[in-house]
């Protein structure tokens, strides 16, 4: 085709990310590491919002900010927008309606499509961040039952320490080890447990050692967002059958 429609600045990259303002390290997996993505994604910073802001306080009250930066992505070319905190499903409803694309904030909007997934009598458990912050509004925001199990890696070694607290060293050998201690717990509380949700994040390189510990699903922003980008970017095949019987 020799004529194409233009509109944006940016091609090829539908999803735009949110970001909290950090300089922690974001390794292989994190939502912060564009590499994580097998397709490109558009990042803006929402200055002033650190995790520990958003996680512990109320992020409503840095919504023109993030509603600011919001709107940068999509008038550079993102078609839908996601951030990269799960606490910030507090204000998906006011980010969708400014923001005039499909919006999806938290990874935890995730459970109830995954509580129907499962077979009767087995449950959706979240892990958190930040268990002694994640409220009931927090869970109704996403559209989560509020008797859904909540874990979290508070009391762990250095994982809630170091994100919330934007270490600039982290040794990720003791967030794996919280991790892995987090669902050795669930295992022992949640014997009907089905599925785990991560809502933090952070935590999705570690998804595959939880899958491999619970022997359960693991969903997490990762399995969101490609599911996202799956419907902002339909991937195009060809309209044959091939075949060598063909």
């Amino acid at each position: 085709m020799s004529v194409q429609n233009g509109g944006k600045t940016v091609f090829g990259a539908a999803v735009g990310i949110l970001m909290l303002e950090t300089r922690f390290p974001r390794i292989h997996g994190d939502m912060g590491n564009a590499m994580t993505w097998p397709f490109p994604v558009h990042y803006r910073v929402v200055r002033g919002a650190s995790p520990d802001r958003v996680v512990r306080g109320d992020p409503r009250a840095l919504l023109d900010t993030f509603v600011e930066a919001g709107r940068d992505l999509v008038a550079t070319g993102a078609d839908g927008i996601t951030t990269n905190c799960g606490f910030l499903a507090l204000v998906q409803d006011e980010l969708r309606a400014a923001l005039g694309v499909p919006v999806a904030t938290s990874s935890l909007m995730q459970v109830p499509m995954v509580q129907a997934l499962l077979p009767p009598g087995k449950k959706v458990v979240i892990l958190t961040i930040s268990k002694a912050t994640l409220t009931p509004a927090h869970l109704a925001a996403a559209g989560v039952p509020l008797d859904t199990p909540v874990y979290g890696t508070d009391a762990g070694r250095a994982f809630s320490r170091d994100i919330l607290g934007d270490a600039p060293t982290i040794d990720f050998d003791l967030c794996s080890q919280d991790m892995l201690d987090a669902a050795d717990e669930i295992m022992a509380q949640e014997p009907d447990a089905g599925a785990i949700v991560l809502e933090c994040t952070n935590m999705v390189p570690y998804a595959a050692d939880l899958r491999k510990r619970t022997g359960l699903p693991i969903y997490s922003i990762y399995s969101m967002v490609t599911w996202f980008q799956a419907g902002l970017m339909p991937r195009r095949f060809e309209l044959i059958l091939d075949d060598p019987r063909g």
